[in-house]
């Protein structure tokens, strides 16, 4: 090769270094990637994929009712989230009998009786009062309580974890309670 000689251009209309291919030679193409594999391989290992899926399922299950730390959904994983899940159960809260009363202010309210509409408006404005109220002392208690306990974690979402665990009537509460009421987390 001279050196004075120019390299050979390439061609405006083939950016890549090759021209592209037609669409009838690109599906070929195509086709015979697809009949190389089985369709057998295929649907087994859909079906290998579904089975996979089900037994991560069922022992997902198990460890929300057992509390198999190794097994548990993202969300309920961690010595923090555990901790704030027996600080929770440890205690009495009125907003896991929400559903409960809220059945029976229901009721309560479908009597016509004159006072007794009164009564039941007030009986719904104190439950809700008091779900605030131990809402916001929970809060303020669980927070001062992982401070101290886990002070390098991160503590983001802990609390509106124990929140709705609250609302959760104790026998419904996945992962199921590992803590007794007054047994201290």
């Amino acid at each position: 090769m001279i050196a004075d000689q120019p390299q050979q251009t390439r061609d405006p209309q083939a950016p890549k270094g090759r021209p592209t291919p037609k669409r009838s030679e690109a599906q070929s193409q195509r086709r015979s990637l697809a009949n190389s594999s089985s369709k057998m391989s295929r649907k087994d290992a859909t079906r290998r994929q579904r089975e996979a899926r089900r037994a991560d399922m069922a022992r997902q299950r198990e460890a929300l009712a057992g509390g198999d730390e190794r097994y548990l959904p993202a969300r309920d994983k961690g010595p923090v989230r555990r901790f704030a899940r027996d600080y929770v159960d440890s205690r009495f809260f009125v907003a896991e009998f929400f559903l409960p009363l809220a059945v029976v202010i229901l009721v309560l309210s479908m009597i016509q009786a004159g006072a007794m509409q009164t009564y039941v408006l007030l009986l719904w404005m104190l439950v809700i009062l008091l779900i605030v109220i131990n809402s916001v002392v929970l809060g303020i208690k669980l927070k001062r309580q992982l401070r101290k306990r886990f002070p390098d974690e991160n503590l983001r979402g802990v609390v509106a974890y124990a929140l709705m665990r609250t609302l959760q009537m104790r026998r419904l509460r996945l992962p199921k309670p590992q803590v007794k009421r007054g047994e201290r987390p």
